[in-house]
């Protein structure tokens, strides 16, 4: 995919396919926006995940 874009979880910003190792990104994205957003898409999964299981537990 052409493009891709990251975000580096140890320099806290979006980078291009160049960059840090793939151990330290989250992605690949196809927009520097959507990579921009990472961080808050992967909070909001994990508080729905916790809800899920909290949910769940109480059945």
């Amino acid at each position: 995919m052409a493009n891709q874009w990251w975000f580096c979880l140890k320099h806290m910003r979006v980078e291009p396919d160049e960059g840090c190792p793939n151990k330290d990104r989250m992605g690949p994205y196809e927009s520097q926006d959507e990579a921009r957003g990472a961080l808050q898409r992967s909070a909001q999964r994990n508080e729905e995940w916790e809800q899920a299981d909290r949910d769940w537990d109480d059945d």
